[in-house]
């Protein structure tokens, strides 16, 4: 059986359902879509950055919890870093 290839837009939805549960799949698209102006299967690492920006501002509305949306963030960053390739 062939393996499914998980996108990037998968792991950002993977990341923010630990902080917004079922809600992260419509609240990932609709920051792509709204703010980087294309479809979320297009997302692409060259994104990360802008796309990191605005969720920080929506989820800043969404809470007062600095550390949360820190932690949140910074889980997000990590989707940035290029993994090393095993030797």
């Amino acid at each position: 059986m062939k393996a499914v290839a998980v996108t990037l837009y998968d792991k950002v939805v993977r990341v923010t359902h630990i902080y917004l549960g079922p809600a992260a799949d419509r609240f990932i698209a609709r920051q792509v879509q709204n703010h980087l102006h294309k479809q979320p299967a297009d997302l692409s690492k060259d994104d990360l950055a802008k796309l990191i920006d605005w969720i920080r501002i929506a989820v800043s509305l969404l809470t007062e919890d600095v550390d949360i949306i820190e932690e949140y963030i910074s889980q997000l960053q990590k989707l940035t870093v290029p993994k090393a390739s095993a030797k």
